[in-house]
């Protein structure tokens, strides 16, 4: 029985090998040509306006009248509201009587001032009537310029009375109703935020291991929920080295500024980014494994059929392998920057070059079956099987 079981065995060993497939190898290339080249780093971020005042008053009334409502466009120096001024006008004529009375007080006393003055000096009042009267004249005068001073508060909280627009741009809110009554203390009373929308920006959240790529000045593209077809420009206007950690989540915050003369971008959108940490154009690349192919390392896919492998005799740190007719030569190259897909190349290959990438093995069976279709239909006289 034993020597049945050697002789199955060898029947079936030469079947395999008579069965085996017969190789042939394809040299995969690229040809080089002048294209763009880039690299990206994503984030989201919040849209806010460049500039928006909260809008107050200096001093405790009651509205009297709003000029402006939510989504009102307003200019610099636009009146937008008063508070009602029968206090305040009161205050500024009390302020003016006590300003005329203490002007008078002071007249007085200047000239009793000047007038002892001389006496004292022919020595016909005493030290002490001159230094009473020195001392009368200068609370006079005191008393007079504090009450100047009282008067031109008094004039100023009459004109705060009058609120007016510090900014060009747009109502975003209202705070206050007329008839209301706003109290002026450590902090300014809030009427109204006016935010202007024609420069908005973006405070973007990027992740710590981007953040090294990111600088200022670089082009920046983003899109809001809002018009999810329309595609925003912007710049990186400023890299905050202050972190953010959010569940062991370290990022830190970018900002964006973007023009927006439509005004489609407001306030508190949550705008997806795109930063080009590099954007190349009109420059000579090839794939990174361009760079790691090497014919000497495949001596199997040598032939005939096979382009003739001449190296250089530089030895040169980096090179690609060019085909050249029927011969594939090694090109040293000089490189720039480069992508996860691509690598610059300053020197060393011009366009139309065709770059070696890679040995692909190749069947007879599987050189058969890329040549037929089998949707094709057969031709006559053949049998479908």
């Amino acid at each position: 029985m034993k020597p049945a079981i050697y002789i199955f065995a060898a029947a079936i060993s030469l079947s395999a090998i008579s069965c085996s497939k017969k190789e042939s190898w394809e040299l995969e290339t690229y040809t080089v040509d002048k294209t763009s080249m880039s690299e990206i780093v994503t984030a989201t971020g919040t849209m806010e306006s460049v500039t928006s005042v909260d809008v107050g008053t200096q001093v405790t009334g009651i509205i009297d009248k709003l000029y402006v409502d939510y989504n009102d466009q307003v200019t610099k120096g636009q009146l937008i509201a008063e508070i009602e001024k029968t206090l305040l006008d009161s205050e500024l004529k009390s302020a003016d009587a006590s300003m005329a009375s203490a002007k008078a007080s002071y007249e007085y006393a200047l000239a009793n001032y000047n007038r002892d003055r001389q006496l004292h000096s022919e020595q016909l009042i005493s030290d002490l009537e001159f230094q009473t009267t020195q001392k009368d004249f200068e609370m006079a005068r005191q008393a007079y310029e504090k009450t100047k001073a009282d008067r031109v508060r008094a004039a100023k909280n009459l004109n705060y009375a009058e609120i007016y627009s510090p900014i060009d741009g747009i109502v975003v809110s209202r705070e206050v109703e007329v008839g209301q009554t706003v109290v002026s203390s450590m902090n300014v009373a809030n009427l109204y935020v006016i935010a202007d929308l024609d420069h908005m920006q973006v405070v973007g959240a990027v992740d710590e291991a981007d953040i090294g790529q990111v600088k200022v000045g670089q082009h920046v593209t983003f899109t809001v929920d809002a018009y999810p077809d329309d595609t925003f420009n912007g710049t990186v206007t400023q890299v905050r080295i202050n972190p953010t950690t959010t569940n062991n989540v370290v990022t830190y915050e970018v900002i964006v500024g973007a023009d927006n003369p439509d005004h489609k971008l407001i306030p508190g959108m949550t705008a997806n980014l795109t930063i080009y940490t590099l954007e190349l154009e009109n420059v000579t690349v090839v794939p990174l494994k361009a760079l790691k192919f090497s014919p000497i390392n495949a001596p199997e896919a040598k032939g005939k059929d096979m382009p003739k492998i001449i190296a250089s005799k530089e030895n040169p740190k980096h090179s690609v392998w060019v085909e050249r007719g029927n011969q594939l030569v090694q090109v040293p190259v000089t490189l720039g920057v480069a992508n996860s897909i691509y690598q610059q190349i300053t020197s060393g290959i011009k366009q139309g070059d065709k770059v070696a990438l890679q040995y692909n093995a190749k069947t007879e069976e599987t050189a058969k079956k890329q040549e037929e279709n089998p949707f094709m239909p057969k031709p006559p006289g053949r049998k479908n099987k």
